[in-house]
Formats: structure tokens, C-alpha cells, sequence
């Protein structure tokens, strides 16, 4: 199946938050590939798409099983786009390993922003939608996004790997702009931002 088939015929999901149990506990592998889990694809693209973020996970709809779904460029600006169930990460060996600190943000912690190190070089092994085995070479951003997204099946968030100092940072961001997002978001837009909130 063509990812650009996975791209039509979803529906916007809530985003599930920090906090909730689902975002801070292992899922479970996908053995099933049916409809069910094509629809939950679709429906996640739409999600994504709806919240403009380039990465998210099924934990981020609430669901327990371990797939995400992508669209993200690499260090070349090329776009690259799928699903990836079952993900295992690879980065390079210490002595060949580039970090890169960039600013990270997740969907589920919405408006907050703060910097972390992370390989600029990941290669992702999985499966796609129908169980076929899949590669994904990531690079720049997409490397950020795929260790990103399966630190989330394996219920880590990227505030668990900040440091107290920015771990508390990106809290109060988060804080200061809970209120641009409503509780069903993005099923319910962002609201504008309103500079009397952050007088």
C-alpha cells in the first residue's frame, strides 16, 4: 500500500496529553495487520496533518500499540513520509557519533519548546501497515523524529531526558501556553495567541 493512500479517508483524533498513563508506559507489538490498523493509520496522518507536527505516535491517540506514522524531511530538505510499526532505532557507534542539539517540541506537551542532543544519524527497522519489513534512513530532523517517536512506544517523553533546569523550562512554557490549547485540540483549533496572557 502507498503511503499516499494512507493520507485520505482519516479522522482528526484528540492528542493525548503528558501525564496520561498511556504516554508513560511500554506498548504492546503489533501482530495484527488488518483494516483496523490501516484506518488507525489514516487517521493518524489526519491527526498529524491537522495539528502540523511531523511525528506521532499511537500512544499520542491514546492508543498502547507500537506504531507511529511520519512525515519529516532529512538533512537535505527531502521529505520523507510512512508508517512504522514494531520500530527498533539504531544509532551509530559512540566513537562515530555526531550529537546535534536542536530545539525539540512534542505534540502531546503542545506550545513548549526546549533544546536536547541527539544523534543527527538514525536507522529505523520495522514494519509497515500490511507487516512487510521497512528501513528508514534518517538524517537532521527526520533522525530527531524517529528517535523521537519510538522513545514514545517505549514510554519515554522527551522531557525524561532533559535536565532539571530545562526539564523545568519546557514545563513552564508549557504552562504559559495551556491555554491556546483546548482539551479536544485538534479536533477544536488553536486559539490565537493573546499578549495580555503573557504580560
Amino acid at each position: 500500500m502507498n503511503v499516499e493512500d494512507l493520507m485520505t479517508g482519516g479522522s482528526v483524533l484528540p492528542i493525548t496529553r503528558w501525564g496520561e498513563p498511556v504516554m508513560h508506559a511500554p506498548t504492546t507489538p503489533v501482530t495484527v495487520f488488518d483494516e483496523e490498523l490501516t484506518q488507525l493509520a489514516r487517521d493518524m496522518f489526519a491527526t498529524m496533518g491537522a495539528s502540523q507536527g511531523v511525528g506521532l505516535a499511537a500512544t499520542q491517540v491514546g492508543q498502547g500499540i507500537s506504531m507511529f506514522v511520519f512525515m519529516c524531511p532529512d538533512d537535505d530538505d527531502v521529505m520523507h513520509a510512512g508508517v512504522v510499526c514494531n520500530p527498533v532505532v539504531t544509532l551509530p557507534d559512540l566513537k562515530d557519533r555526531n550529537l546535534e542539539e536542536g530545539e525539540e517540541g512534542c505534540l502531546s506537551f503542545p506550545g513548549a519548546y526546549e533544546e536536547l542532543a541527539r544523534p543527527d544519524h538514525a536507522v529505523c527497522h520495522g514494519q509497515d501497515v500490511e507487516g512487510n519489513a521497512i528501513e528508514v534512513v534518517g538524517t537532521g530532523l527526520l533522525a530527531r523524529c524517529l528517535q523521537h517517536e519510538t522513545d514514545h512506544l517505549s514510554g519515554i517523553v522527551f522531557g525524561d531526558r532533559l535536565n532539571g533546569k530545562r526539564r523545568r523550562s519546557l514545563r513552564k512554557k508549557a504552562e504559559e501556553m495551556a491555554y491556546r490549547y483546548p482539551a479536544d485540540w485538534p479536533i477544536s483549533e488553536k486559539l490565537p495567541f493573546d499578549p495580555e496572557q503573557h504580560r
